[in-house]
């Protein structure tokens, strides 16, 4: 039985997949990490233990609620203006890094061996006022593949400028 070859050069088509699912498995990677450091700034801004915020973490199951409840906790009266307004900007930061790991994270890969191209093929539903569409197919050029790392870039800024904030103002960590 021959031994398995790994100096065997891939194909251009796996060599761009798998540097492209590399990105993509930073950038959840990435984004996991910092979407989890909510639960500090919930056990913060609501005065409780972290263990009781981890339960409210994870008791909320979309982004989209755990950012609401961090918001809506920071807005409370009893939160200084300052300590409000970081927490908003960091809320915001979040929210506009998450399109780009979202269409990442609802698509399917495709090879067009003729023509050399990757793509992604969107798994979402697009309401039209009298048709749908569905499928909607972009090709991953350089650019994007710049993106992704920019985006990654952007979410290990604000892990650590999450990270600033809790120690800052003594939230459990």
């Amino acid at each position: 039985m021959a031994e398995p070859r790994h100096d065997r050069a891939l194909p251009p088509s796996d060599v761009q997949l798998d540097d492209i699912l590399l990105r993509v498995g930073r950038l959840n990677y990435t984004w996991t990490n910092t979407e989890s450091l909510l639960i500090h700034l919930m056990a913060g801004l609501a005065k409780v233990e972290k263990e009781v915020a981890v339960v409210l973490f994870l008791t909320l199951n979309t982004t989209r609620a755990r950012v609401d409840l961090v918001e809506r906790l920071s807005k409370l009266p009893r939160v200084e203006a300052a300590l409000r307004d970081e927490v908003l900007e960091i809320t915001s930061r979040l929210v506009r890094q998450s399109k780009l790991r979202n269409k990442y994270n609802h698509c399917i890969y495709s090879f067009d061996p003729d023509q050399g191209r990757l793509q992604t093929i969107m798994m979402r539903i697009q309401d039209r006022r009298k048709d749908i569409k569905v499928g909607k197919m972009e090709t991953i050029t350089p650019e994007e593949a710049d993106n992704i790392d920019a985006c990654i870039a952007a979410l290990e800024q604000l892990n650590g400028d999450v990270w600033s904030l809790v120690q800052r103002h003594g939230f459990p960590a």
